[in-house]
C-alpha cells in the first residue's frame, strides 16, 4: 500500500471529488451539449437488432421497452442503460477492476490497489464461467446493445468523459458489475479495519466495549482476546492507508449499507384480501427504473445499469425485492511475515510458507505505468505488510459453482412464491433478504454464502498463523433462514438480526439498530393495510429508542443516582439538565424535522457520546475517533449500547478529571450539555428550535451521493435518524449532516388494478445535459410515487404515444 504519510483528508475528499466527477458525470459542466443526449423520439438504426423495438418514456424518463423478441429487448436495454448512465457503468467497471487512477489520477491509486487485492475480476470470471449458456447469450446480447451506444456516441460522451475512449463492453463486464454489487452487500470489513485502529488507541482489554454488539449479546471479549499480546502500532505499519481507503469506499457506500428494508403482508393483513409488498433502499449507485415487455416476458422495476436483469420489481404475477442481510462473509487475517531474499514468507502453525506473488500494472493518468506485486497467503491477498512484521489478508468467499446470475433471471420470470424460493436459494454471491409475494402468498429467503469458522466469530481479524481460525467450507443453503405465510400475516426486514441467538449457522455479528425492525413490526402488525399505509410506513420517522432511553432514566438503579447527579451540578448546568430531562421525558419519539423536542433528544445523543468516549478516543481529528464515529453508521453501536446499558463500562470515567465518574454523572452532564449545544447552534429562543435546522441533506458533497449524481442544491431539512424505519443517518459523535445515497422505493398492492408504484431520488439520466438529470429529488421529498402499468391498455396513459423506434441497421 502507499505510504502512511499520504494525507487522510486528501485521500477521502480528493479522490471523492475526482471519482465522483467520473462516476456521476456531474463533476464538470464543460461539454454539457445537447448532442451528448441521445434522442428519445424518432428512428435509430442499430446494427445488431433483428426486429424493430419501441422505447417510450414517461414524464420522469422511465423507459418502456416493447419488443416481440426477448433478445432484442435485452439489446435495447443495454442501449438504454448506456444512453442514460454510461458514466456510472464505466465508473463501476473501472472501480471493480482497480483502474480508477487511469481517469482520476494518482489520488485514486490507493483505492485501485485495494480493489486489485479484492480481485473481483477473479470472482466475476468464476461467476461467468459457471453461468448457463442461456445466461451467457443474454449477457452477450446486452453487451452488444451497450456497444451500439458506444459506437454511435464515442465522440459525444457526456462530461467529464469527453475525450475519453472507453473500451467496448464485454459480457464479462456485467459479471464484474454484479461482483461489485455483491461485494457491497457484505458488512463488517470496514468494522474490522476500524477495530484495529481502535485497538491501537485503547488496547485489546477495552476494545470489546467499543465493538458492534446487539443489546442481548454478551460483550465479544473472546474476539478482542485474539489481538492480545500484539503491538499493532509498531508491527502493523500499513494500517493507516488501508483505513483511509476503507473510509473512502464507505463514503461511496461500497462497504455495506444498513439503510434498506423490505416487507410483505399476506391477504389477512390486507384491506383487499390480496398480498402487498414494500421495498425501500439506499445504495452506492443509482438503480434505474425500467419496464420490459416482449411476447413471452414482462417485468418492471429497478435495474442496475451494467446488469441486464431486474433486481427488484413486479412481473404481473410476482413481486420481489432484496435488502441487505448484513451478512459477514469476509474475514481479515493478521499474518506474520518475513522476507527471505526475494520471497515473502508467512507463518502457519509454526511453519513458514512462501506467499504467492501476483504482478499488477497500474496505468496512472499523467504518470508512467507502475508495476507492483500483490502477495497472497492461504487466506487471500495482503492489503498491507509486504515488508515483514504483521500483514493484513482479506478472505473472500469462493464462488465456484454459484448460479446467482441465472437465479436473478429466473426470479424475474417466476410466477408464484414457490418458484421464487427455488430461484432465490440459488443466489450465493450476494447476502440479501429476498422478500417476495404473489396475490395469495408471501415469502422470505436469506441468500448468500456464509463461511463455517472453525473458531471465532469473524468480528475482528483473526491470527492467520493459527489454523484454528480457518474456514471449514460454507453453511448449507438449506440452513439459511426463511419463512413463508407466517401466522402473524406479515414478514419483513430492516437490517436487524434475522436469526435468533444460537441459530445453527452464523450470518453476522453486526446488525442495524433493532428499533427500525421493532417499529416495522409495530406498524405491520396493526390493523389491515393497503398501498397508502405501506407508503406511510416507508416515510415513518418515529423512533422507539426514545422510550427505551426514558425507561433507562427511570430504572431502579438509575433514577435516584441520576437525580442526585443533576442536583450536584453547578446552578446554571443544573437548570439546563433539568430542562433537558423534562423535555426528554415528555418526548413522543416523533423525529419530525419541525420538532423542538426532537432537537433536544438528538443533541443529548450527540453530547452523551462525546462526554463518554472522546476523552479516550479523541481528539476529534484522530483516526480512532473517526473510526468510532464511522462504525455507528453501519450497525448497532457502542454509543447506543452504553446509553441503554453497560453501567460497568470503563468508558464512563472521564479520564480528564481526577475524580472517578460513573454513568449517572456523565448522563447528567450530557443533559446540561444538550441545552448548551442547542443554544449555541439554534439560538436562545427555544420556540425556534427544530430538528431539521440541525439535520439536513447538503449538496454538493462526496459523502451524500456515493456513486450517484453530484449535485449543487440548497440544503434540505429532514427528520428521522439512524433508528427510524425511514432512516436518515448522521455521524453520531461528529455532526448532524444527513446521508442520502441514491435511494429507491417500491410498493406493490395486488388489490389494485395496476399494483406497482415506484419512487427514486435520482434522475433517470446521469448526464447533466439531459432534462432527466437529477429530476427525482423533488418528487422524493414530496413522496410522489409513479404508477407503472403492466396492462397494455394503460400504457398510453402512463407513457404517451411518442416513442423512439430502434430498427435493424446495416
Amino acid at each position: 500500500m502507499a505510504s502512511p504519510a499520504f494525507p487522510l483528508s486528501r485521500l477521502r475528499f480528493g479522490v471523492a471529488a475526482a471519482a465522483l466527477g467520473l462516476l456521476s458525470l456531474g463533476g464538470c459542466q464543460m461539454g454539457n451539449v445537447r448532442d451528448s443526449v441521445p434522442p428519445t423520439v424518432g428512428v435509430e438504426p442499430l446494427k445488431g437488432l433483428a426486429q424493430n423495438v419501441s422505447v417510450r418514456r414517461n414524464a420522469q424518463g422511465m423507459p418502456l421497452i416493447e419488443s416481440s423478441s426477448f433478445h432484442d429487448a435485452l439489446f435495447s436495454l443495454g442501449y438504454v442503460h448506456a444512453s442514460d448512465r454510461i458514466g456510472q457503468m464505466l465508473g463501476m467497471r473501472l472501480l471493480a477492476q482497480g483502474r480508477l487512477s487511469e481517469m482520476a489520477g494518482a489520488e485514486a491509486l490507493d483505492v485501485d490497489r485495494f480493489m486489485r487485492a479484492t480481485n473481483l475480476r477473479q470472482s466475476a470470471t468464476q461467476l461467468y464461467a459457471d453461468a448457463s449458456p442461456r445466461l451467457k447469450r443474454f449477457f452477450e446480447v446486452y453487451a452488444r446493445g451497450v456497444n451500439a451506444y458506444l459506437f454511435r456516441y464515442r465522440e459525444k460522451l457526456p462530461s467529464p468523459l469527453a475525450g475519453y475512449r472507453p473500451e467496448y463492453w464485454k459480457a464479462e463486464d456485467s459479471a464484474l458489475v454484479f461482483a461489485l454489487y455483491s461485494f457491497s452487500q457484505s458488512v463488517n470489513l470496514q468494522e474490522e479495519i476500524a477495530a484495529l485502529t481502535l485497538a491501537q488507541k485503547v488496547g485489546a482489554d477495552k476494545l470489546a466495549w467499543l465493538l458492534p454488539n446487539y443489546p442481548d449479546e454478551p460483550l465479544p471479549e473472546a474476539e478482542a482476546d485474539k489481538l492480545k499480546g500484539l503491538n499493532l502500532a509498531s508491527q502493523l505499519t500499513g494500517l493507516a492507508p488501508v483505513a483511509a481507503v476503507s473510509a473512502q469506499l464507505a463514503a461511496f457506500n461500497v462497504l455495506g449499507n444498513a439503510n434498506s428494508a423490505n416487507w410483505a403482508l399476506g391477504p389477512q393483513r390486507s384491506r383487499s384480501g390480496r398480498s402487498l409488498l414494500a421495498s425501500d433502499s439506499q445504495g452506492g449507485w443509482v438503480l434505474s427504473p425500467v419496464q420490459i415487455r416482449t411476447t413471452k416476458y414482462q417485468a418492471a422495476g429497478f435495474t442496475l445499469p451494467g446488469l441486464p436483469f431486474v433486481l427488484a420489481g413486479f412481473n404481473g404475477k410476482l413481486a420481489w425485492s432484496g435488502s441487505a442481510a448484513m451478512g459477514d462473509n469476509q474475514d481479515l487475517y493478521l499474518e506474520k511475515l518475513r522476507r527471505q531474499g526475494s520471497q515473502l514468507l508467512y507463518e502457519v502453525d509454526g511453519r513458514w510458507q512462501p506467499a504467492r506473488a501476483r504482478n499488477e500494472t497500474f496505468f496512472v493518468k499523467g504518470q508512467r505505468p507502475q508495476r507492483e506485486v500483490i502477495y497472497e497467503t492461504g487466506h487471500g491477498a495482503l492489503l498491507t505488510g509486504d515488508k515483514g512484521g504483521l500483514g493484513l489478508a482479506l478472505r473472500m468467499p469462493d464462488l465456484k459453482g454459484d448460479k446467482s446470475l441465472d437465479a436473478f433471471f429466473d426470479l424475474s420470470r417466476a410466477q408464484n412464491v414457490e418458484r421464487a424460493f427455488d430461484a432465490s436459494r440459488e443466489i450465493g454471491a450476494a447476502a440479501l433478504n429476498m422478500v417476495f409475494a404473489d396475490a395469495s402468498n408471501i415469502g422470505w429467503q436469506v441468500t448468500g454464502r456464509y463461511p463455517n469458522r472453525r473458531e471465532g466469530q469473524g468480528l475482528l481479524p483473526s491470527p492467520g498463523w493459527d489454523s484454528r481460525y480457518d474456514w471449514d467450507g460454507y453453511a448449507d443453503a438449506m440452513l439459511h433462514p426463511y419463512d413463508q405465510d407466517p401466522p402473524q400475516g406479515w414478514l419483513g426486514n430492516a437490517n436487524q438480526r434475522s436469526a435468533p441467538r444460537g441459530y445453527g449457522m452464523q450470518l453476522s455479528n453486526s446488525w442495524s439498530y433493532p428499533e427500525r425492525a421493532e417499529r416495522l413490526a409495530q406498524l405491520a402488525g396493526n390493523g389491515k393495510h393497503d398501498s397508502r399505509s405501506l407508503i406511510a410506513m416507508q416515510n415513518d420517522q418515529t423512533t422507539l429508542f426514545a422510550n427505551k432511553l426514558k425507561a433507562m432514566f427511570e430504572a431502579p438503579g438509575m433514577a435516584q443516582p441520576l437525580k442526585k447527579a443533576i442536583d450536584s451540578l453547578p446552578a446554571e448546568q443544573k437548570a439546563r439538565a433539568r430542562e433537558a430531562y423534562t423535555r426528554l421525558m415528555a418526548f413522543d419519539g416523533r423525529l419530525s424535522q419541525t420538532s423542538a423536542d426532537a432537537a433536544v433528544y438528538e443533541l443529548f445523543l450527540q453530547e452523551s457520546t462525546r462526554l463518554t468516549f472522546l476523552d479516550e478516543l479523541g481528539p476529534e481529528s484522530s483516526p480512532a475517533w473517526q473510526a468510532f464515529v464511522a462504525n455507528a453508521r453501519l450497525s448497532y453501536s457502542a454509543q447506543a449500547d452504553h446509553l441503554l446499558g453497560r453501567d460497568d463500562s470503563p468508558f464512563w470515567d472521564d479520564r480528564t478529571t481526577p475524580a472517578k465518574e460513573d454513568k449517572p454523572t456523565i448522563i447528567a452532564r450530557s443533559l446540561a450539555a444538550a441545552i448548551s449545544a442547542g443554544e449555541q447552534q439554534l439560538g436562545a429562543d427555544r420556540k425556534t428550535w427544530q430538528w431539521g435546522k440541525l439535520h439536513q441533506y447538503q449538496w454538493p458533497t462526496a459523502n451524500l451521493h456515493g456513486l450517484g449524481d453530484n449535485l449543487s442544491r440548497r440544503p434540505q431539512a429532514v427528520g428521522g435518524d439512524h433508528s427510524t424505519l425511514n432512516p436518515s443517518t448522521y455521524a453520531w459523535g461528529q455532526d448532524f449532516k444527513a446521508s442520502l445515497g441514491p435511494a429507491v422505493r417500491m410498493v406493490v398492492d395486488f388489490g389494485q388494478v395496476e399494483p406497482l408504484q415506484l419512487l427514486t431520488s435520482s434522475g433517470q439520466s446521469g448526464n447533466p445535459a439531459s432534462p432527466q438529470f437529477a429530476n427525482g429529488l423533488d418528487a422524493w421529498f414530496r413522496g410522489q410515487y409513479q404508477s407503472v402499468p403492466l396492462q397494455t391498455q394503460n400504457y398510453e396513459r402512463a407513457y404517451g404515444s411518442k416513442r423512439l423506434t430502434l430498427v435493424p441497421g446495416k
